[in-house]
């Protein structure tokens, strides 16, 4: 299944480096917001924490190391 736009959009920000509180500031959405975008991104990629996301997104050429 394909990330949305929004899904992307987190990811990369917590690729950055920016904590969930963080990205919801940003994005002005609530930080459950933000955990549920990222719950529904780890179960398309089939991982289960932000390391093994940032893994499989590399892997898919999601973003470059």
């Amino acid at each position: 299944e394909r990330l949305t736009d929004r899904e992307l959009e987190i990811l990369k920000q917590i690729f950055s480096g920016k904590c969930s509180s963080e990205v919801a500031v940003t994005l002005q959405v609530s930080k459950r917001t933000v955990d549920f975008h990222l719950a529904k991104a780890y179960a398309k990629m089939g991982v289960n924490s932000r390391y093994d996301a940032f893994r499989k997104a590399v892997e898919l050429g999601i973003i470059t190391e």
